[in-house]
C-alpha cells in the first residue's frame, strides 16, 4: 500500500463523514435526539444539554462504505476486515439502542448493564469462531519482544475480556467534546501504520478508514461540539479498535497505544475502590479528564494534553517497528 494509496483511504472517510454530519445533525436536532447531561457531572457541562446525540452513525457509514468499496476494489475483503466491521457495526448497534432507549424513550438507564455485557459476548463468540474458521494463533505475545504464551482454547476468554474492557473504556472516556474521536484516530492511525509494517494491507484499510471517519467527524464533535458520538460510537469504537489488535496480534501492545483509555478507566475503579474501602475520593471526579476539569483546567486544555498523551503513546509503540 503506497503513501498515495493511504491518503486517498483517509480521504475519502473523511469526506463521507463530513457530508453525512451536514445533513444528520440538523435532523437529530429536529427529532429531539438531545444529550441529557449528569446532575453530578460538572456545571459547565449543563449548557450542553440538548446536543445531539447517536452521532457514531456518521463514522460507522463512512468506515463500512470507505472498507468495503475501496477493499472491493483492491482486492482486501478478507476474513478479517469482515470480522472487524462486523464487530464494529455489532457494537455499534448495542450502543445505539442504549442511547434509543435513555434519548427517546426516555428512560436513563438505557440497556443495563447485564444486557450490554450479553451483547458484546455474542458478538464475541461469533467473531473468534468466524476467524477460527481459517489459520488463527492463539498466542499473545509481550510487546517489543519475542516472548509469548499460547492461550489455546481459552483464547476465547480473553478476547471476551478484551472487547468488552476496551469497547467501556472508551465508553467511559467520551466525556469531553473531541477527546474519544482524537484520541482514537491516532490510535487507528498507529495501527494502520502497524499494518503496514507487517505486510497486513486489508486491517490497514480499516484502521485508516477509522482514522479518516473520525477526522470528518471531529469538524463538527470539537469544542464547542455540533453533535456527541453517543454510546453508538464509544462502543463501537472500543471493540473495533481491540479487534484489531487481536487480528495484528498485537494485543497487549493497545495498552500502550490506547494508554489514554487505560488511565481512564484505571481511574474510575481505583475511585470506586477508594471510597468503598476508606469512604474518601482520589480524585474529584472520575474519570479523570473530570478531575482536572474541577482543577481549573478549561476543557479544550484537558483535551489537547490528553490527545498529545496519546500521540506520544503511539509514537514510542510504533518507531521501534518502523525504524
Amino acid at each position: 500500500m503506497t503513501l498515495a494509496t493511504t491518503i486517498t483511504i483517509i480521504a475519502i472517510a473523511f469526506i463521507i463523514s463530513a457530508l453525512l454530519a451536514l445533513p444528520l445533525i440538523p435532523m437529530l436536532r429536529r427529532l429531539k435526539f438531545g444529550q441529557s447531561i449528569r446532575e453530578e457531572g460538572p456545571q459547565a457541562h449543563q449548557k450542553k444539554a440538548g446536543t445531539p446525540t447517536m452521532g457514531g452513525i456518521i463514522f460507522i457509514l463512512s468506515i463500512v462504505v470507505t472498507a468495503l468499496a475501496l477493499g472491493w476494489m483492491n482486492g482486501l475483503l478478507t476474513t478479517q476486515t469482515v470480522v472487524l466491521l462486523l464487530v464494529l457495526a455489532g457494537f455499534g448497534l448495542i450502543g445505539f439502542l442504549d442511547d434509543f432507549i435513555k434519548v427517546v424513550l426516555k428512560r436513563n438507564l438505557g440497556l443495563t448493564s447485564l444486557q450490554k455485557l450479553i451483547g458484546q459476548i455474542v458478538i464475541a463468540v461469533v467473531s473468534y469462531l468466524l476467524l477460527r474458521l481459517g489459520p488463527f494463533e492463539t498466542t499473545v505475545g509481550l510487546p517489543f519482544t519475542s516472548f509469548e504464551i499460547d492461550l489455546g482454547p481459552f483464547y476465547v476468554l480473553f478476547l471476551i475480556f478484551w472487547l468488552v474492557g476496551f469497547s467501556n473504556a472508551v465508553n467511559l472516556t467520551d466525556g469531553l467534546d473531541g477527546l474519544v474521536a482524537g484520541t482514537s484516530s491516532i490510535a487507528f492511525a498507529a495501527f494502520g501504520v502497524l499494518g503496514l509494517v507487517y505486510g497486513q494491507e486489508d486491517l490497514s484499510l480499516v484502521a485508516f478508514s477509522v482514522t479518516g471517519a473520525l477526522l470528518g467527524f471531529l469538524l463538527f464533535n470539537a469544542n464547542p461540539a455540533k453533535i456527541f458520538m453517543g454510546d453508538t460510537g464509544s462502543l463501537a469504537l472500543g471493540g473495533i479498535l481491540a479487534m484489531l489488535s487481536v487480528l495484528m496480534k498485537q494485543e497487549l501492545l493497545l495498552l500502550l497505544v490506547g494508554i489514554v483509555f487505560v488511565i481512564e478507566t484505571l481511574s474510575v475503579i481505583l475511585q470506586v475502590i477508594s471510597f468503598k474501602t476508606t469512604g474518601k475520593r482520589i480524585f474529584k471526579m472520575s474519570p479523570i479528564h473530570h478531575h482536572f476539569e474541577l482543577s481549573g483546567w478549561s476543557e479544550w486544555k484537558v483535551v489537547i494534553v490528553f490527545w498529545t498523551a496519546a500521540l506520544a503513546a503511539a509514537l514510542i509503540a510504533v518507531l521501534p517497528e518502523v525504524i
